[in-house]
């Protein structure tokens, strides 16, 4: 297993893209791509996101992505450090509401750094299978799991919104983005967001080799003057934006990951 796992980081941190991974096509549609795709509800990426973070939940595994185990943590230290401040603004309570979480992928990754120093409260929000997995074995006193943000701000108020890696996998990204802004949470963590080089929504086909897991999805890689316009018309200011690790694009084109931090300019407008 630790083979595995170190042949896989191996895969993962190198500089160019994904083996077996590939991003083709530059779809007109949502519904041209999905045409295509087995699409992300595949009842195989939960059976396995939850497999393997079942392991770091009883500590036989360090770190979990994408449903990867790997013998070694690799930690966003940028986000770590957006959660710590904005943990530090609100007197050490960090509420989180986590869009696009997974099983609680980043819960884990963060919590030993985070906790007994905040009150931490951590909602994921997530396709319905998900949830349903994660109620029945990753909840407990901090991680819960919603099916809408509206359904998690009905009893919480999360001062943080974290966007990891889920921007480039819905229908309508800036739609969607300024749905969630509405909200005025005080904090905006965007991380793991891919955007092509020419500065233009392309949306291609996401291929996942089977060491993974079987699946194929629509996938965007979006312009980042159209993403920050969004946060800028919401009334989020940039606070610092950084480099993303992650590395693909499609063969025919140069792309990159980058995430932001962003404040909520009037903080009395907040929930």
């Amino acid at each position: 297993m630790k083979a595995f796992a170190r042949k896989v980081h191996r895969y993962l941190t190198r500089p160019d893209p994904l083996p077996g991974v590939t991003c083709t096509g530059d779809y007109a549609s949502w519904a041209e791509a999905m045409a295509q795709c087995t699409g992300y509800s595949a009842p195989v990426i939960v059976e396995r996101t939850c497999a393997s973070l079942l392991k770091v939940k009883r500590g036989e595994a360090v770190f979990e992505r994408d449903s990867v185990l790997f013998d070694k943590p690799e930690y966003s230290f940028p986000v770590l450090s957006g959660l710590l401040r904005a943990a530090v603004i609100h007197g050490g309570r960090l509420s989180v509401v986590d869009v696009g979480g997974s099983l609680g992928s980043s819960y884990f990754q963060f919590r030993k750094f985070l906790t007994p120093s905040t009150t931490l409260e951590w909602s994921v929000v997530e396709q319905p299978a998900h949830v349903s997995c994660g109620r029945e074995h990753f909840e407990d006193g901090q991680l819960r799991f919603f099916e809408t943000i509206e359904e998690c701000l009905s009893g919480h108020r999360p001062n943080v919104l974290l966007l990891s890696g889920v921007l480039q996998c819905l229908q309508d990204p800036y739609g969607a983005l300024s749905g969630w802004l509405a909200h005025c949470v005080p904090h905006v963590i965007i991380d793991r967001t891919a955007f092509l080089a020419g500065d233009r929504d392309r949306l291609t086909v996401e291929t996942v080799p089977d060491w993974i897991y079987p699946a194929t999805y629509p996938s965007w890689f979006l312009s980042e003057t159209k993403v920050t316009r969004t946060m800028a018309t919401a009334r989020y200011a940039l606070v610092a934006d950084f480099a993303g690790t992650d590395r693909l694009a499609p063969a025919d084109a140069a792309a990159y990951f980058k995430g932001f931090i962003y404040d909520l300019a009037d903080p009395s407008q907040s929930a």
